[in-house]
């Protein structure tokens, strides 16, 4: 795995990697700067920050397929491409190195907004060819992350599945998802749709560090309150559970979340896919330079001796004394605080397909 160069924006507030280096496993050409960043040291505070730029992006098809034997799920759809969250762990970071950009800063500043999706969904789901099974949200960057709040496109999709009872399930670390609660309590009446909230910490700070512009874990904690209280099927993921970062909350967080109203958890060890693993050797070195060796091979004990293990069935758990130990806590923490694995059952007999003029049909 190539190393990025010199970091050039180390420390940048309020965004999560450390530099925006290009890299060339595409046979991309790494970005050359024109020499403005040499003048970054001498900028104010507010010159710094990096601003984030939407565009729009209109795809010929919003469904993507997937045949991941570790995922419950075979479709899923992303109104957004990249994350202004700035999570320094998403393993969708490599993602933007297929359009010359870079998994670093550009992955979290330079987003792309789909506008058409509910228009292409119902394109979609009225093909005579269709087959309903539940569409998953937030497996790639997250429907719920801050530019949804002037975009809507989330909202406009749970609209349209909604109107011709679809099956849906959502994954996300915002408390935005809550704004929607009207339509998910209607669906979860019918057995439609299920909720995973994602938290990683319950340490401010380290939330901070790893989740910049991702809200607060006492947020996320609210959110799966609010849902469970209107009746939504809300489920805790802890994940990733980074060694010598987080671990130690594995069952402070589950507690907290069965506090809150949470059903059923699970947990991911971290994942350092592709250019995550040098960016994330990079972020460790900014904040957590004491312990930034010890950090890393805990992880490569968990993945086999490397920064990552892409293997099917190896890749969710890890493997190795640490990952036993990590599944034991879990499963004892579970145990004491009364909660279980998910099980999700959501009806697919009310789906009805949609007419491409917006109407239903009748029969």
């Amino acid at each position: 795995m190539e190393n990025p160069p010199p970091n050039k924006y180390t420390g940048t507030r309020g965004r999560g990697a450390q530099s925006d280096w290009t890299p060339t496993r595409f046979a991309l050409p790494e970005r050359v700067d024109d020499g403005d960043w040499l003048d970054y040291a001498a900028m104010s505070e507010e010159e710094r920050r990096l601003k984030t730029v939407v565009s729009i992006e209109h795809p010929k098809t919003i469904l993507s397929r997937n045949r991941s034997p570790d995922v419950p799920f075979d479709r899923s759809i992303n109104p957004y491409r990249g994350c202004e969250h700035g999570c320094i762990y998403c393993f969708a970071r490599p993602t933007p190195a297929y359009h010359d950009l870079s998994p670093g800063l550009d992955f979290e500043t330079k987003l792309f907004a789909k506008p058409d999706a509910a228009a292409l969904l119902r394109a979609e789901l009225a093909k005579k060819s269709y087959r309903v099974a539940p569409i998953a949200f937030g497996t790639n960057t997250d429907p719920y992350q801050p530019i949804e709040a002037r975009w809507k496109i989330m909202r406009s999709l749970i609209e349209m599945l909604h109107e011709v009872g679809h099956p849906l399930t959502i994954t996300t670390k915002s408390d935005r998802v809550t704004r929607d609660i009207d339509l998910l309590a209607e669906m979860a009446r019918r057995q439609l749709v299920f909720v995973g909230v994602s938290v990683t910490t319950l340490d401010p700070d380290t939330h901070r560090r790893l989740e910049p512009r991702a809200p607060r874990p006492a947020k996320r904690l609210d959110a799966i309150r609010q849902l469970r209280a209107a009746g939504i099927p809300t489920h805790v993921n802890i994940a990733p559970v980074i060694p010598a970062i987080t671990d130690h909350e594995l069952e402070a967080i589950l507690e907290a979340a069965v506090d809150a109203g949470a059903q059923s958890a699970s947990f991911i060890p971290v994942r350092l896919p592709h250019e995550v693993a040098p960016l994330f050797r990079e972020w460790l070195g900014v904040h957590y330079p004491d312990r930034a060796g010890k950090v890393m091979a805990i992880i490569q004990s968990l993945r086999g001796g490397r920064d990552n293990d892409p293997r099917f069935g190896e890749r969710m758990r890890g493997q190795g004394v640490w990952a036993d130990l990590l599944r034991t806590r879990f499963r004892r923490a579970c145990k004491a605080y009364g909660i279980g694995r998910a099980s999700v059952s959501l009806r697919t007999d009310l789906f009805r397909p949609p007419n491409l003029d917006g109407q239903m049909d009748l029969f």
